[in-house]
């Protein structure tokens, strides 16, 4: 039987293939460092409540740069937007990172990684505009999929820090990634052209202010709060985004700090999960998504989710097998459900979004996001801080509200197309 992604990979043309192809770039840059980000940030005098600040700050960055993001790309065009803003938004917070010496450097760079947000809106669209609406998922699971590809590198990172100790180590991974995340953005602009829809909206946005073409988001918002399908793709991204946000910022302090994991291993587990949510994306995941109804996929994915945090919680600190063992069935959990529902959110988002609007459709529903999940990371700073295990606890009663929010939309849905799933 042939394999539906592996298909998916051999059929990609233009800008679909141009950014697929240079993801895995993202993975042996951004993504070797980030299982060290806060440890880093531990080791070089911050504060549990400080990394959640920071966080805060950096989602709340997103929100401005986000409300900006649909009316830049609109304006510059998806491919130069992406171009520019990718270098602004990662490749000048890796130099900030790599000279860090406190607590306002780090905040420093979560204002400007905060562009972000702009280079996402307009990779998005660069990446599904040109796209058929039936491959979306399964686009967005080979993004996934590339980006997990770092977990392959994972030991080189381990390798530095037990030879050259924790900080000078996340230094050179962070001066990597300047050089890494400058040869994707270079190679992404070269290998990509201007959509369709991009050549569209440039035209008629030409000689127009940004000023004006902000004013029009009042239409915009009208557009989302007509749809009941736009409306669910914003609180299942939220809840997702907000999740991951505590995974991602508190995973290696409760796995070094509680669960005495040493800093050179703490990449290895990581990249564990990395790898089971590529096997995943590539065996399970596509026979649970073929549809575009997603309901079932969705609550599989939230469970799976569920299941690996209260196993985090549940793992015995110390340096015992039983420690690792635990670990090791958390982060399987893990794999899955944090593969499917990235995958997933994203896709919920693209399939609902008006395509005449696209990209402030987009950006509206990032800043909405990104307002809904900043303040997460400032509370699961304030839990760690009480306990390790709390912001977990978080994530698990969050996990639960996407499973309810779930099951409520699609009651209504499967009344009137009660066929599929």
């Amino acid at each position: 039987m042939k394999n539906p992604l592996i298909e998916t990979l051999r059929g990609l043309r233009g800008n679909p293939r141009a950014c697929v192809f240079t993801e895995p770039l993202w993975g042996l840059s951004m993504n070797l460092c980030l299982p060290y980000a806060s440890v880093y940030m531990l080791a070089l005098g911050l504060h549990d409540a400080d990394i959640g600040f920071v966080t805060t700050v950096y989602m709340l960055s997103q929100v401005v740069f986000g409300l900006l993001g649909g009316v830049i790309t609109d304006k510059l065009g998806r491919r130069l937007t992406t171009a520019v803003f990718d270098f602004f938004a990662w490749c000048v917070p890796c130099v900030i990172w790599f000279l860090a010496r406190d607590f306002w450097f780090f905040l420093g760079a979560a204002l400007v990684n905060g562009m972000m947000k702009i280079t996402q809106n307009s990779w998005d669209c660069l990446l599904v505009e040109d796209a058929e609406k039936a491959e979306i998922t399964k686009i967005y699971s080979l993004v996934i999929i590339c980006g997990q590809l770092s977990a392959l590198f994972a030991p080189i990172a381990s390798i530095l820090v037990s030879r050259l100790s924790l900080v000078p180590a996340v230094r050179i991974l962070y001066a990597n990634a300047f050089v890494v995340m400058t040869v994707k953005i270079a190679l992404l602009y070269t290998f990509s052209r201007e959509t369709g829809a991009g050549i569209v909206r440039k035209r008629e946005t030409k000689g127009k202010r940004i000023a004006a073409l902000l004013s029009g988001y009042g239409g915009v918002l009208r557009i989302i709060g007509r749809s009941r399908g736009t409306r669910f793709s914003l609180v299942i991204a939220a809840l997702v985004g907000a999740v991951n946000m505590v995974n991602i910022t508190f995973w290696q302090v409760i796995a070094s700090k509680r669960l005495l994991v040493p800093d050179a291993l703490l990449p290895l587990f990581p990249m564990f999960r990395s790898i089971l949510a590529i096997i995943f994306l590539f065996t399970v995941i596509p026979h649970i998504t073929g549809a575009v109804r997603l309901k079932r996929p969705l609550v599989i994915g939230f469970t799976a989710y569920i299941a690996g945090q209260a196993l985090l919680i549940a793992t015995p600190g110390g340096l015992g097998l039983a420690t690792y063992a635990v670990l090791c069935v958390s982060l399987l959990f893990d794999g899955f459900g944090n593969g499917s529902l990235m995958m997933l959110a994203e896709s919920v988002v693209a399939l609902y979004v008006n395509k005449a609007e696209r990209a402030r459709v987009m950006a509206i529903q990032h800043m909405i996001i990104m307002l809904a999940t900043a303040p997460f990371g400032w509370i699961g700073g304030i839990l760690s801080g009480i306990s390790r295990i709390l912001p977990f606890t978080l994530n698990i009663a969050l996990l639960g509200s996407g499973i309810l929010v779930t099951l409520v939309f699609y009651r209504k849905e499967d009344r009137e197309a009660p066929a599929g799933n």
